[in-house]
């Protein structure tokens, strides 16, 4: 070994050479200095990619919640229309690029599409000529037959008659209204017929014969003459079936005097001025203008009652988001203060506030929701009543998180140095324990966000809290009125649900990240 080492200290210094000389062996800078306790936490959710998602997502919900009713709508949260109840999306910028037109695809038979292609035709005919082509209806502006599909003659199908002709067309639905009868005062009539003057568009259109060939004398749009739901012509003496054609022109049924004109009203009671009665047909597109200052569009369609979707779904995530947001509020101040109590003295105090929360913890939740809002709302309201609901046994998750954590910390070296130097209890507990188990109890409020979210849309849907008004609504409310029509009118279903979904799925990504942020075993520092 001596001679190893002898032999080593004569070897000269010029037969050594340096490993990797020149090179640095790692650009990472090392950093010993201390971070804080949420800036670690945040260094840690910000590295989960889903939770931060799910957070931006969130936002969006929150900020559409918000400013939807001022920004993407004219209608306040009470304005309904019925005539436009179950409409899709209709904008109409967003139509000039062949989207949110308002139109669905539906299957015609014969007299029903020309119907539905008249409605065009008499919107044309403003003084009543009667001499408007079908050609021309269908250029209008009015007209809601947007696309005509082939004609199929159906001879063996349940139900059709022999020969029946069907077509499958395109129609606007917000065209598709037409016309309607309406009793107006006198005085209305005249500001209605002042303002087509000042606009140029007409509302007021010639009233039907009540005779013979008018179809159904409650439906404004059969302008022409019918003879079981087929248009024909008298003109020969005679009633003839007509076929329709691009130059066709139906021979109209309107209402006439003595002279031959076209009638617009008809006196229907009222003694003076102001209260006299009339009776007119309508053309409720321009009708809605002359009322709202503007053409009806609504960017998420109308529900089923005729309001705004767009409103009423900001108004149920405002509803369902504020509900949840008070809920965790109110369990996280009880649950931490009953929880710190029993895991901080622990003994008899601890085991009869368990007996206390087992007891509560057994009541179910949806017999105190119910015999609340049988009970209780009448008094204090529908809200409050559902908040005491999910507040009576809310708290207990979080109290007993809350103790799990007093148990954990409470014997600490630093809780008994607090303690030997005179601290009182409640210093120790909310200035030495309790922020040491924040992070675990953030993370349950969060989570006990999407399950109030959860609750109340159950409740809400199976009608078990009355949520639906001109006021408010909530997204079981809406997906409840959707629930027997939804074949029919998808975004009815569509809307809320996509909405609850997003919900559910972002509260609980992100109060796993946050979960994962604020876990203790996790901390470090920055790098």
């Amino acid at each position: 070994m001596m001679n190893n080492t002898m032999n080593m200290n004569n070897i000269p210094k010029e037969k050594f050479k340096l490993v990797n000389e020149g090179q640095r062996l790692s650009d990472k800078k090392f950093d010993d200095k201390p971070v804080g306790y949420f800036k670690d936490a945040w260094i840690r959710f910000r590295k989960n990619k889903g939770s931060i998602v799910a957070a931006i997502i969130i936002l969006i919900i929150i900020l559409f919640s918000i400013f939807a009713p001022m920004i993407i709508s004219n209608h306040p949260n009470t304005f309904m229309d019925v005539y436009y109840a179950k409409k899709p999306s209709r904008d109409l910028t967003l139509q000039k690029i062949g989207m949110s037109e308002g139109t669905v695809t539906r299957t015609f038979s014969g007299p029903g599409l020309i119907r539905a292609i008249g409605i065009g035709v008499a919107a044309e005919d403003r003084d009543g000529s009667g001499q408007v082509t079908v050609g021309e209806g269908l250029r209008s502006y009015f007209q809601p037959i947007k696309k005509v599909g082939p004609l199929t003659m159906i001879t063996e199908i349940k139900g059709a008659k022999p020969k029946s002709i069907y077509s499958n067309c395109t129609i606007e639905t917000y065209l598709e209204v037409g016309f309607l009868y309406k009793s107006l005062e006198q005085a209305e009539y005249k500001r209605i017929v002042d303002w087509q003057n000042e606009t140029g568009l007409q509302i007021l259109y010639p009233l039907v014969e009540n005779n013979e060939y008018n179809l159904d004398p409650l439906d404004a749009n059969y302008w022409y003459k019918t003879k079981k739901g087929t248009p024909v012509s008298t003109a020969s003496g005679k009633a003839k079936t007509v076929e329709l054609s691009d130059d066709l022109v139906l021979e109209d049924n309107y209402k006439r005097d003595a002279q031959g004109n076209p009638v617009y009203f008809e006196y229907i009671g009222g003694g003076d001025h102001a209260t006299a009665q009339y009776k007119v047909r309508i053309l409720y597109y321009n009708y809605y203008r002359y009322l709202n200052g503007f053409e009806p569009e609504y960017i998420f369609g109308t529900d089923s009652q005729g309001y705004d979707m767009a409103v009423r779904l900001a108004g149920g995530l405002r509803l369902s988001l504020l509900l949840a947001i008070i809920v965790s509020a109110v369990n996280l101040t009880i649950g931490a203060m009953y929880g710190a109590v029993e895991g901080y003295y622990g003994g008899w105090v601890d085991l009869i506030l368990e007996r206390i929360s087992d007891i509560l913890v057994d009541v179910p939740f949806i017999v105190v929701a119910t015999l609340f809002q049988l009970h209780l709302s009448a008094k204090v309201g529908v809200i409050p009543s559902l908040i005491f609901a999910f507040v009576l046994t809310g708290w207990i998750g979080m109290a007993s998180r809350t103790r799990t954590q007093f148990y954990r910390f409470k014997g600490q070296e630093y809780v008994l140095a607090a303690r030997t130097l005179g601290a009182k209890d409640s210093r120790i507990i909310w200035k030495h324990i309790f922020p040491n188990a924040l992070g675990t109890i953030i993370t349950g409020s969060v989570l006990i966000i999407p399950g109030t979210i959860n609750s109340e849309s159950m409740l809400s849907y199976l009608g078990i809290v009355k949520l639906g008004s001109a006021t408010q609504t909530s997204l079981g409310t809406l997906l409840s009125d959707a629930a027997n029509i939804w074949t029919n009118y998808p975004h009815l279903l569509g809307y809320p649900a996509i909405a609850l979904s997003l919900l559910m799925i972002c509260f609980n990504l992100f109060g796993n990240g946050l979960r994962d942020a604020f876990n203790p075993s996790l901390r470090g520092v920055e790098e």
